[in-house]
């Protein structure tokens, strides 16, 4: 036996299991985040939903598309009472439609460890401020309840979402093979994270971006967000 004694992490002096995120609303500028409730929020997501006519939004998830409302409403019952995974409708303002939803999910409060999943934004939500924002909310919850690290898995394949996660400021950590099956195909999970440590630059980053300042009067972004979360990304390896 080796007389060498193994290294390990760090004393977390005073650590205690965190909250689990509450079921309540989050409220920004552009959304506000609403515990999903297939009732009130099911026709003007669905309806939002069918603008996506060849079924791209889909492709990733486990389920869907759904030709009906009622077939929308089957699925997200359960949906909503679920507590892991926890769905929020994403409420636009301006309108009152709900046009999208997003979940937590893995939440593991003894380990301070929270996943952002299940995004399904309509064509209504897709590439606007109010979509980031909503992301903006579901992070800035987790790391005000005290949560370690943020995490984002998706498809490897689907380079869409590892850019999108990438220009949220979460870093590319690796490649889980033969990680699920998803309708039959194989899915290679890439695994992306946001820390703790990280958190008061990403919020500056996030703030900055969504600031009325940076926006001409067409609506155009003056800085990407990409460009602001750029320098906190880390290099893997």
């Amino acid at each position: 036996m080796s007389d060498r004694a193994p290294i390990i992490g760090p004393i977390l002096a005073g650590w205690s299991a965190r909250p689990r995120p509450p079921r309540e609303p989050m409220g920004g500028r552009f959304v506000r985040l609403e515990p999903l409730d297939p009732a009130r929020h099911g026709p003007a997501i669905h309806e939002a939903n069918l603008w996506n006519t060849d079924g791209s939004m889909w492709a990733y998830l486990p389920y869907g598309p759904f030709a009906t409302l009622n077939d929308w409403s089957a699925w997200a019952a359960p949906m909503a009472r679920s507590e892991d995974p926890l769905f929020f409708a994403i409420v636009d303002r301006a309108t009152g439609l709900a046009t999208g939803v997003a979940a937590y999910l893995a939440i593991m409060p003894e380990h301070g460890s929270i996943e952002v999943g299940h995004i399904a934004y309509s064509p209504a939500l897709q590439r606007t401020p109010a979509a980031t924002e909503a992301m903006f909310l579901l992070m800035r919850t987790a790391f005000e309840l005290g949560y370690r690290r943020y995490e984002w898995k998706c498809d490897a394949l689907n380079a869409p979402s590892r850019v999108a996660a990438a220009r949220l400021g979460l870093s590319f950590e690796g490649v889980f093979r033969q990680h699920r099956v998803v309708k039959g195909h194989n899915r290679d999970s890439a695994w992306l994270a946001a820390v703790d440590t990280e958190w008061p630059a990403l919020r500056a980053a996030f703030e900055r971006w969504l600031d009325p300042a940076n926006f001409d009067a067409d609506g155009r972004q003056r800085v990407r967000l990409s460009d602001l979360t750029a320098p906190i990304l880390v290099p893997r390896g």
